[in-house]
């Protein structure tokens, strides 16, 4: 039986999220602004309940990635490692992978020294996945 990528991607994901306590949600989104793959999945319709697989808060992460490999292009700082966004109830990381975007949401008071580590791995792993 043939693996398609969304069903490997998702599975990268799930491990994403489970792999450290405190990260909430994982998402891959493209450079354009869509959402490629999230988990976990929205499965209702309401985006307040899990806004992270939301097309608008994919849209306005890549827009932020997007102006941040921009700024770090004009300031001769080399290229984009990871966006990180710090807010009083958690924080967003974002890897680029290739022309996409692996987007990771987490809590407040979670460890994130083991987190970004891991994000480190994962990213070129999901770039992998994406080009082949």
């Amino acid at each position: 039986m043939a693996t398609y990528r969304s069903e490997v991607l998702l599975g990268v994901l799930k491990e994403v999220k489970d792999s450290h306590q405190g990260i909430e949600a994982a998402v891959i989104l493209s450079v354009e602004g869509l959402l490629v793959e999230a988990y976990p999945a929205d499965n209702t319709a309401d985006s307040h309940i899990n806004p992270t697989s939301s097309p608008q808060v994919a849209a306005m992460a890549s827009v932020m990635a997007g102006l941040s490999r921009r700024t770090l292009d004009r300031l001769a700082q080399g290229e984009l490692e990871r966006l990180l966004v710090q807010g009083e109830e958690g924080v967003l990381l974002i890897y680029p992978c290739g022309r996409n975007f692996l987007a990771v949401l987490v809590e407040k008071d979670a460890r994130l020294g083991p987190i970004v580590t891991e994000m480190n791995v994962r990213a070129p792993q999901i770039k992998g996945i994406l080009e082949d």
